[in-house]
């Protein structure tokens, strides 16, 4: 179904040309089909600020609703900026305080980039539990990403994340252990990319009566949701990753060994590659080792020559397709309101599916 183009934001022209569905203004509001509200935090640090933007926004734009898909990112002020990513954010973001007058229908909360060893200490901490708390009292569904799952459990239940014994980073298989209207018509095994230090367990999440739908014996646990099954989703994995997203992050390890921030070669994220492009990673890897031993400059990291598979998109997009419809049909079509007033607390997809 069409995103609709309400501001100028650069996302939504790469979002057209790759082949989705894109309406502008002026053609949406001639058109009389039910619009969505969702805001988009992007807490993300400059260098993925506008991939963040992209990836959410295929997710969404994947859906199958009959709906016009409005998005309002905002970045809250205290994230430290560089010039760049504060012009983007001055000329397309919208204003926090403007989207709580105006109301949303769904709101994501993207993860973010932790520097302190506590999230309270984190510049995002303040700002984002004050949108946590906004929206479990005036948005239907909250979606929080990654590091957005962590300050959530956080704050809500005085659950610590706990940190891993390495980075949890690559591919990982999972399986569906609980029957949810979130995971209807999804395989019961599939592909999820993590990219984190730090986890919370199934066992921590179940001891507040949140449910666990989809986890990975080595993984942990990808998707679930608050006990009411829809007022606040977790991921603690990244269906909105590119294909090439984790390769990006490799190579950013890489650049950081070749420049001496890092003194042992970056292990490969697990389960990524294929074997056919091992070689070309081996032989690079001699290089720059090679390279640094004798003080010599080596050559640029070959990301062309490696080619990678992208094999949890789809279920990603099923996924955002039941979040989101399951909202829309929990909404007021002319305003938006919170799915609160008449549903049942314990089950609100109860009486919609």
């Amino acid at each position: 179904m069409p995103i609709v183009t309400n501001t100028g934001l650069p996302s939504f022209e790469r979002f057209r040309r790759e082949g989705g569905d894109v309406l502008s203004l002026e053609r949406a509001g001639s058109q009389d089909i039910r619009e969505m509200h969702i805001g988009l935090m992007n807490n993300m640090p400059d260098a993925a600020l506008e991939p963040t933007e992209r990836q959410f926004l295929r997710l969404v734009g994947g859906c199958n609703r009959i709906a016009q898909f409005h998005i309002y990112p905002f970045s809250p002020p205290q994230v430290p900026r560089g010039k760049e990513a504060r012009e983007h954010i001055e000329k397309y973001y919208y204003d926090f305080d403007r989207l709580k007058e105006e109301g949303l229908d769904a709101l994501i909360v993207t993860g973010a980039n932790p520097i302190c060893d506590q999230l309270r200490d984190e510049a995002f901490w303040t700002p984002m539990c004050e949108v946590l708390d906004w929206a479990v009292q005036n948005v239907t569904s909250t979606l929080c990403a990654c590091l957005a799952t962590h300050a959530a459990f956080l704050h809500f239940h005085g659950i610590e994340r706990q940190p891993l014994p390495a980075k949890r980073w690559g591919v990982f298989p999972h399986r569906v252990v609980m029957e949810h209207p979130l995971v209807r018509g999804i395989n019961t095994r599939f592909d999820v990319p993590h990219s984190r230090w730090n986890d919370i367990s199934p066992q921590e999440m179940n001891r507040v009566d949140q449910l666990v739908l989809v986890e990975s014996p080595d993984a942990g646990v990808h998707l679930a949701t608050s006990s009411d099954g829809l007022r606040l989703v977790f991921f603690q994995g990244h269906p909105e990753y590119d294909s090439f997203s984790l390769l990006k992050e490799y190579k950013r390890e890489v650049n950081r060994f070749l420049a001496g921030e890092i003194k042992e070669y970056p292990p490969y994220p697990d389960n990524y590659f294929t074997e056919d492009v091992f070689p070309v990673l081996e032989g690079f890897r001699g290089e720059a080792e090679r390279a640094c031993e004798q003080g010599a400059k080596a050559r640029p990291f070959p990301e062309s020559d490696v080619r990678v598979d992208n094999t949890w998109g789809d279920t990603g997009k099923i996924i955002f397709n039941n979040w989101l419809g399951a909202i829309y049909q929990i909404t007021d079509r002319d305003r938006r309101r919170p799915f609160m007033p008449g549903v049942e607390p314990h089950d609100p997809l109860a009486s919609i599916f």
